[in-house]
């Protein structure tokens, strides 16, 4: 068995796909490289089979037709048979001595006779086009290199949260939690990071810098008109994320936090990219939505709308609105999320 399956979906990736892949070979025969070709238009195909020809033993393809990033994850893990999965996007990288570091370790446990559920790394947003970097780690979350529980972690900052760039999951985990991403929808990668959590019972920080997060397209998911144009997806991916666990049921208190406040985060970003766009029917979408988490759990709704930050982004009438914006507009300028 591999030790690490990376799953990369692509589409239309022909201009990053080559700067990808040759960075997830450094792993040679310990690692299994699935490339998805998503129903690409380019040459992101005849590349894909390229690799695949010349590494049969470490690299497959899927070709499919186009279902999103969600279907291509869901194609790679269904054919993954890696002890271990990673999602890296094609446009993204990996620091080849961070996964040195990684393999290495993976090695040992399997000497060792040991697991882990999830993983954790460092990861860097790159602005490759301004040249700056800022990396986000996990030093004051975790002992790096030490098997935990959830019951032994620290206290995530503000601007810190685990998401898809950061976690390695073991496969089975993966495929326990049942998680499946929808198809033909963007910001999906908040549930892959969401719904495996309370399947994890051991979990290792490895404190290094392995995932480059290609920052600043024009036309990137994350771009502030990007995201309003897709607001109704990520309307839709926060109400699987707040439905897809029943925080009641989370034993240990500080995943059950964690796992609230991460979804106060989906809606705080939600809710604010609806006033941003501002029209009455922004404005009803934002009341529907909290209105829906209300409806669906009613204690969890009184949490989200006074104990964590989501609750700040739903204060009532037009000043509060613009409270919002004004301390989202701040923010930015602070925390270097996009």
């Amino acid at each position: 068995m591999k030790h690490l399956t990376f799953v990369v979906p692509s589409y239309n990736s022909q201009d990053y796909l080559a700067r990808c892949v040759d960075t997830l070979l450094a792993g040679e025969e310990d690692v299994e490289i699935i490339i998805v070709n998503d129903g690409s238009t380019d040459d992101t195909a005849a590349i894909a089979d390229g690799y695949a020809a010349a590494h049969p033993t470490i690299v497959k393809v899927v070709h499919q037709e186009n279902k999103g990033h969600g279907g291509a994850v869901n194609a790679g893990l269904a054919h993954a048979t890696g002890r271990y999965l990673k999602v890296v996007d094609s446009d993204d990288w990996l620091d080849i001595t961070g996964l040195a570091s990684v393999l290495s370790q993976m090695k040992n446990w399997e000497e060792n006779q040991l697991t882990v559920d999830m993983i954790v790394c460092n990861y860097v947003y790159d602005h490759l086009y301004d040249e700056k970097q800022h990396t986000v780690d996990y030093r004051n979350v975790f002992e790096a290199n030490e098997i935990c529980g959830w019951e032994n972690i620290g206290r995530f900052t503000p601007s810190q949260y685990l998401i898809m760039h950061a976690l390695i999951f073991n496969t089975e985990i993966l495929r326990k939690s049942g998680v499946e991403l929808p198809l033909n929808t963007f910001y999906v990668d908040n549930l892959f990071a969401y719904q495996p959590l309370p399947y994890v019972k051991k979990i290792c920080y490895l404190d290094v810098d392995l995932y480059h997060y290609f920052i600043g397209r024009d036309d990137q998911s994350i771009n502030e008109s990007v995201m309003m144009e897709r607001i109704d997806q990520q309307i839709k991916v926060t109400k699987i994320v707040s439905e897809c666990t029943d925080l009641a049921a989370v034993e240990v208190s500080k995943l059950s936090t964690y796992m609230m406040r991460n979804i106060s985060i989906m809606l705080a970003i939600s809710s604010i990219h609806l006033l941003l766009i501002g029209t009455d029917e922004a404005l009803a979408k934002r009341k529907e939505l909290w209105n829906h988490i209300k409806n669906i759990n009613r204690k969890l709704y009184w949490k989200l709308r006074l104990q964590t930050v989501g609750g700040l982004t739903y204060l009532p009438g037009k000043i509060g609105g613009l409270a919002t914006v004004t301390g989202y507009r701040a923010a930015k300028t602070v925390i270097k999320f996009q």
